[in-house]
């Protein structure tokens, strides 16, 4: 049950500061309240959004909530700078503040040096928002405070060693603090959390070539395209991958967790140490895939960041979405142009895609091929284009399980072993890199240039082998050096600190055939 606080006089104008949310981008906003005389009127400018507009009836309820009613006055809000679009509910909480400042019921101190967002219910709550754990590691980078939603305090926590931070539950309670009245405790992180893993590679019988490429896949981070009939195992190799990488270091958990928080979508602001897995609907837009709309989130490409993006039934995934995984794949980001800012958001994902050989799906099998084989098969696998395969490391047939695989008892060697195996692979190239002077890189599909030939010569022999391999399947500079990094993957797995010939062979071998037509 609220209580009435009775204002007093004050100044005329109040500023608070909070923040915009541009991509990964957060400029500081000012959000500036002044009341001055003139017929009752509540206006908002600096280019708000509709949910920026709404605020003002959410915090007129607020006050209301409280007993407390805006005066007969004009009241103007400011969010500076004026020609920054301003998209989102958390401005709602920096606005009461600044009218609470100016009613003389919260002391304009109060509020200096802190980055303050939060939406307000109708009751005078604090919901939670998107974005707090962005907005901390602003705030700290900057020297402030912030004042955030106690549904969010498990997101601001994580920074609570460096910056001050208030999570109250509702406006009352924050008033009560300012005044004295109370004090808020502050948030605590909520535990790291290891989800349980469910899948592992002992459920998989038979399909060896297909488990060893997820390997390489994984010690690499390569990308992956698996073509296969229906019912071969290729969605159940994927979801397994997740388990047979490395978990997320502090840094990278922190970046994910980072994205994630834009995207609203970390419950009880708890960290995982596990990758992300994304496996978008392949009817997912454009918007939903890269990330923009009217109010720009990250996208399916960057909630995978630092994890994989399974793209099941690939050819059907609509065309422009799957041209516009071309520039993530190779540089590591997503940029989406919008009429008044241009977006950029991290995207250095592992692709790992599923296709049927053509549409029925029994492309290799006479008895149940259409009758348009193989002609078929050629069309629908033409709805890849060649670019972007040219960015698919390692392509492999997956072929139909057979009874007397399925009948065999489970393999000796599950997730465990083999995610042994690739933490030793990553740990050699990380180690490689940090000798060469680039910490930043940690695998090897990241490496080109100058860097991919200090750490993937080839002897005589193998140069031959690569410069005929080239000639014979019309190969691109860009699968050249993709073949190298595989190559480099592939040694690493097996201890050699040369890329032998055997190695530039495999690498060789995962690499995209034409269709059969007989």
């Amino acid at each position: 049950m609220s209580r009435a606080v009775a204002p007093t006089p004050s100044i005329t104008m109040a500023r608070v500061r909070s923040l915009a949310f541009i991509g990964m981008d957060t400029p500081e906003v000012e959000v500036q309240v002044q009341i001055s005389p003139g017929l009752p009127a509540f206006t908002v400018v600096g280019l708000p959004d509709k949910a920026v507009g709404e605020s003002r009836e959410r915090v007129r309820a607020a006050l209301s909530a409280l007993g407390l009613a805006l005066p007969p006055r004009r009241v103007t809000v400011n969010l500076a700078p004026a020609d920054l679009t301003k998209e989102g509910s958390h401005f709602d909480l920096p606005i009461a503040l600044g009218l609470l400042i100016v009613m003389g019921i919260v002391p304009a101190d109060f509020v200096e040096g802190q980055i303050v967002l939060g939406e307000l219910a109708l009751d005078g709550s604090i919901q939670p928002v998107a974005g707090v754990l962005v907005a901390a590691i602003a705030a700290a980078a900057k020297g402030r405070g912030l004042i955030c939603p106690a549904g969010s305090a498990g997101e601001a926590a994580w920074l609570a060693s460096e910056i001050a931070i208030l999570a109250p539950p509702t406006l009352l309670a924050l008033i009560d603090h300012a005044r004295g009245l109370q004090v808020l405790a502050p948030p605590e992180p909520r535990p790291i959390e290891d989800p349980p893993l469910l899948a592992d590679l002992k459920e998989v019988k038979g399909q060896e070539t297909a488990k060893r490429a997820l390997e390489v896949a994984a010690a690499g981070g390569h990308n992956l395209l698996m073509i296969g009939p229906p019912g071969a195992g290729k969605s159940m190799l994927a979801s397994r991958l997740v388990g047979i990488l490395p978990p997320l270091d502090p840094a990278e958990m922190l970046e994910v967790g980072m994205i994630h928080s834009l995207g609203g979508r970390l419950v009880d602001g708890r960290l995982s140490r596990r990758r992300p897995f994304r496996a978008p609907h392949h009817s997912a837009s454009m918007a939903a895939m890269v990330g923009g709309g009217p109010h720009a989130r990250p996208g399916e490409v960057s909630l995978a960041h630092r994890g994989v993006l399974f793209m099941d039934e690939l050819p059907e995934f609509q065309r422009p979405v799957l041209e516009a995984l071309r520039q993530p794949l190779e540089t590591g980001q997503i940029q989406v142009a919008r009429a008044n800012a241009h977006i950029t958001w991290p995207a250095r994902f592992q692709l790992v895609a599923a296709m049927n050989p053509c549409r029925c799906g029994h492309f290799d099998d006479p008895a149940l091929a259409c009758p348009r084989a193989p002609r078929c098969a050629a069309d629908y696998q033409a709805r890849l284009s060649g670019p972007l395969l040219d960015r698919i490391d390692l392509v492999i047939e997956v072929p139909a399980v057979r009874p007397s695989d399925l009948e065999l008892p489970p393999p000796a060697e599950g997730s465990a072993e083999v995610a042994a195996r690739v933490a030793a692979a990553r740990a050699l190239q990380a180690a490689r890199f940090e000798a060469l002077g680039r910490p930043e890189l940690k695998l090897n599909a990241e490496a080109e240039g100058a860097v991919l030939d200090a750490i993937a010569p080839l002897d005589a022999a193998g140069r031959a082998l690569l410069a005929r391999a080239t000639e014979a399947f019309r190969l691109s500079a860009r699968s050249w050096h993709r073949i190298l990094r595989v190559a480099r993957t592939i040694a690493d797995l097996d201890g050699s600190e040369t890329i032998r010939k055997a190695h530039l062979a495999e690498a060789l071998a995962y690499r995209r055939r034409p269709v059969r037509t007989h």
